[in-house]
């Protein structure tokens, strides 16, 4: 028997669908099978993400404060997550190809937090970034899941891991 993959969702995977792929009011789908795939156990993210997405104050804002579970957006506060990220960050810190500034952003944006929580819950990290081996100006996430042995992917890859659909039902006439 095959344990069902899991799933932890980066801020730009809900931002990129609501303002581009899956708004509102083009693929409300989108959004309940995020749900629906939540209350299954298989889809959630952080509370640090959360803190992100609320701070647009928009639709989306209203989304994760409204809609989506309370048990959704998870707690970071783990002692083994703060653990996770304190390697990750030395780790990042010994690489030389990343600017100070990347450094900074690493160590204290909702990032580093998605990746320790992912490795130490068994997590799969959902994210539009890609690897990156040449960076300098930002730690693509990517590389710190392959450096850590975290396994990753995209939306679109997820969706079709979890077999989600989005299917437009036809009417059928009357006669």
């Amino acid at each position: 028997m095959s344990v069902a993959k899991r799933y932890v969702l980066d801020a730009n995977v809900f931002i990129q669908a609501y303002r581009r792929f899956y708004g509102f009011d083009i693929c409300p789908g989108f959004w309940t099978a995020l749900i629906r795939q939540h209350k299954a156990n298989r889809v959630c993210s952080i509370d640090k993400i959360k803190d992100e997405l609320l701070a647009g104050k928009d639709d989306l804002s209203q989304w994760a404060k409204d809609e989506a579970p309370t048990t959704f957006f998870k707690s970071t506060s783990d002692r083994k997550v703060t653990n996770a990220l304190g390697e990750m960050v030395k780790w990042v810190q010994s690489e030389d190809q990343f600017s100070q500034e990347a450094k900074a952003e690493f160590a204290s944006a909702a990032d580093g937090w998605l990746v320790a929580f992912a490795k130490v819950n068994h997590l799969i990290v959902v994210t539009h970034e890609e690897y990156a081996p040449d960076a300098r100006k930002k730690v693509p996430m990517p590389n710190v899941c392959l450096e850590f042995d975290i396994d990753y992917c995209s939306t679109f890859e997820m969706l079709r891991a979890i077999k989600e659909r989005f299917v437009l039902k036809t009417r059928r006439r009357r006669k």
